[in-house]
């Protein structure tokens, strides 16, 4: 390829980065909360506060019954639902949850698997792994197999391992025993850590 033409090639990949990078919604900070639904509020918020470490803020509600179709159109959820409160608490380093219990007439009760569409979990970082598995352990908290550790591409380094709250949530513990993760190499961005 001739010279000029590396150069054209090379202004348009910077030109198509830049607008890519502006591509975003406006004023995009970060996550400030993640939101779940839970069927017994203060049970969560015990367990996450007394065996994980997360910290309590406050409690709003209850919302609802509404007379209007206020919850189709702002939570797309039944007419008659009701959320008798949800709780905000916060984890060490790291974003809000809000913690829901909701009724409705047409509530599903069980809770989805990863592999389901909707399946979700969070993930809580720890500096020593073994410590904090056999902590989880101690507290009757079930541990799903035992930790794995990416041996290599864009996770290496990462050791991971599932847990299971009370009422059936998947929960995930990860750390980064030797600081970096494989993907550190090729890109000068990084994910946000808590550890940073």
């Amino acid at each position: 390829m001739a010279p000029l033409a590396k150069r054209t090639l090379a202004a348009l990949l910077i030109t198509a980065t830049s607008q890519a990078a502006l591509a975003a919604l406006p004023g995009m900070r970060g996550p400030q909360h993640f939101g779940f639904t839970v069927p017994d509020r203060q049970a969560a918020v015990d367990f996450f506060v007394d065996v994980i470490g997360c910290q309590a803020f406050f409690t709003i509600g209850p919302f609802g019954p509404f007379e209007d179709d206020w919850m189709v159109v702002n939570l797309d959820v039944h007419p008659e639902a009701t959320i008798p409160a949800a709780h905000l608490v916060r984890c060490g380093d790291g974003t809000n949850l809000e913690i829901f219990e909701y009724t409705a007439p047409d509530q599903r009760t069980e809770q989805p698997r990863n592999s389901d569409i909707g399946g979700h979990h969070i993930a809580f970082y720890v500096d020593d792994m073994d410590q904090a598995v056999a902590y989880l352990k101690e507290h009757d908290v079930e541990v799903l197999g035992k930790p794995h550790t990416f041996t290599e591409g864009p996770m290496e380094g990462l050791t991971w391992v599932y847990f299971m709250a009370p009422w059936g949530m998947q929960l995930e513990l990860v750390s980064v025993p030797y600081g970096t993760m494989g993907y550190e190499e090729e890109h000068r961005g990084r994910l946000w850590d808590p550890r940073h």
